[in-house]
């Protein structure tokens, strides 16, 4: 269903991409650079954060989808082999009562349900996303530039023209890697 996600990041030097692609390259890149104090920026790709660096040498993000297939070292609850970590939910009576009821238990019940309303918001929660990450950066690196708050009500109220508007006169660099990561924010 989804595909693998790469840390990749992306480096300003003001309002100027100065590098992008896999945090060993950037930092590599970024190294080679005369970096004045307070300038550079540098946000991850996929979340839109802004991430500190310099990093530590072999440093790339915790991706979500890896942390959460990791096996435990120790014996757990569960079925390692396959994946299934044991984890605690606190649900009401009466939940556990209807989960208790349906077919293959509660936790089938529970995967089930958890499948389908992936399933059923997959596009509502990609457009979140992408609206998240592209404020993230804009208040990041664009909060003082003319428009910002317009062009934050536009994002969030998914008006694509108005917020490709408001953003027009903005650093060609910042409004190119704003559009990238806007680019699922708005209906088709």
């Amino acid at each position: 269903m989804s595909s693998p996600h790469f840390p990749c990041c992306t480096a300003f030097l003001g309002h100027q991409r100065v590098a992008a692609g896999f945090y060993s390259d950037v930092a590599a890149h970024l190294a080679s650079l005369e970096l004045s104090a307070g300038s550079l920026l540098v946000f991850d790709d996929a979340s839109g954060v802004q991430v500190d660096h310099p990093w530590p040498a072999g440093y790339a993000p915790e991706q979500p989808m890896v942390a959460q297939a990791q096996v435990p070292a120790s014996p757990a609850v569960g079925r390692p082999k396959l994946g299934v970590v044991a984890r605690e939910v606190t649900l009401l009576p009466r939940h556990w009562e209807w989960l208790g009821q349906q077919r293959g238990g509660a936790s089938a019940a529970l995967r089930r349900l958890v499948d389908d309303a992936r399933n059923a918001h997959a596009e509502h929660d990609e457009r979140r996303q992408a609206k998240e990450s592209s404020y993230r950066f804009m208040s990041a690196i664009g909060g003082d530039l003319p428009g910002f708050e317009e062009a934050s009500r536009a994002l969030f109220a998914e008006d694509g023209a108005e917020f490709s508007n408001k953003i027009a006169h903005w650093p060609v660099d910042v409004k190119l890697y704003l559009a990238w990561l806007s680019r699922n924010a708005f209906p088709t």
